[in-house]
């Protein structure tokens, strides 16, 4: 489910913050609802005349409003990613790192650790160092990060979102961006459909309903066209962060490898990108399923930094993409997957 019981804070307060933090969720859904008897009732059972017209309209609404609430409570409900307990530090690891009397120090055996724990991580700090969460007393997998708000790390993690009440991330990235998609396509459709008849009572060249109803049409258009703007820029700018296998926090911030900060180093080229969010089933590429690559906890460089693999820091190697063996990455496929861009 969403951050609810993994709030950083505790007590009554606690309750009072996660109980405050579904004012959003409640939001939407309102709206949604509110949505749903306007267009159902108002427009097409009390406005439309045509019965061809208006058993056309109920059914491509409610194909899109059913897409659409999927997606969206998909993205609510799904755990955004935990991290595995293989990566958090035992109390005499945490008490040696924590005790370190240098950033050297420290450094040194935060990669011993890495290397007896076998843990697969590529991505460093700026000062080369692995990453590691003080607050969770773990090493972070690659790409993942640490969430104010649910008080945890989370699996390539995107952003903490308020409408949804949790972090979009590894898990529930894909529904994220179904939920923009089918939410632009059920607010286009509703400003299109409902046009003809905004113009009609605009301009009072219709009878018929008046007062509460005629104001449930115009506010329908009304609401349905200021969301499709604000939907249509933020989906733009998540499917330019998918094409280019990025997170929003990377977009901000360059990933870090041994050889430096790189903003592409997980980019595999549009299509192998889209499809480490999607699949490559392209059925799935619509419905609200879990179809991603990987296991959110290493990805498909297109920079290979194993020396057992006879590749040097930053040298790039030619080679197709297995997209098989992106999806069964294991413990004993550490080894990163190479692909040119």
């Amino acid at each position: 489910m969403g951050c609810l019981d993994i709030s950083p804070y505790k007590g009554l307060c606690g309750f009072w913050v996660s109980l405050f933090k579904w004012v959003p969720v409640l939001v939407i859904s309102s709206v949604v609802a509110w949505s749903y008897y306007a267009y159902v009732v108002h427009l097409c059972i009390l406005t439309v005349e045509s019965d061809v017209e208006k058993a056309l309209l109920l059914i491509l609404y409610h194909v899109s409003v059913t897409l659409f609430l999927a997606s969206y409570w998909r993205t609510v409900w799904t755990r955004p990613g935990d991290i595995p307990k293989r990566f958090r530090l035992t109390s005499d690891e945490l008490d040696s790192v924590e005790g370190s009397e240098s950033d050297e120090g420290q450094k040194r055996l935060l990669e011993q650790i890495v290397i007896d724990k076998d843990l697969p991580v590529a991505m460093r700090t700026i000062q080369g160092a692995v990453r590691y969460c003080e607050k969770c007393a773990m090493v972070k997998p690659d790409r993942a990060h640490h969430c104010s708000v649910c008080g945890s790390c989370v699996l390539k993690m995107d952003h903490h979102c308020p409408w949804v009440n949790n972090c979009v991330a590894f898990n529930n990235y894909k529904f994220f961006v179904l939920f923009l998609f089918y939410g632009l396509v059920y607010c286009i459709f509703i400003a299109l459909s409902s046009l003809k008849y905004f113009i009609l009572y605009w301009t009072h060249s219709v009878g018929g309903q008046v007062g509460h109803g005629k104001f449930h049409i115009l506010f329908l258009f009304f609401v349905s066209s200021m969301f499709s703007i604000s939907l249509c820029s933020l989906l733009g700018y998540h499917i330019h962060l998918s094409l280019n296998n990025r997170t929003t926090l990377e977009a901000f911030r360059a990933p870090v490898f041994r050889r430096g900060p790189d903003k592409e180093g997980f980019s595999l080229g549009k299509k192998a990108n889209l499809a480490e969010v999607f699949g490559d089933d392209w059925w799935k590429f619509a419905l609200p399923v879990f179809t991603s690559f990987g296991d959110g906890l290493t990805y498909p460089q297109r920079f290979s930094e194993d020396p057992e693999m006879g590749y040097g820091n930053g040298q790039q190697v030619s080679n197709s993409r297995q997209e098989s063996n992106t999806q069964d990455l294991s413990k004993d496929d550490a080894v990163t997957l190479v692909v040119q861009a």
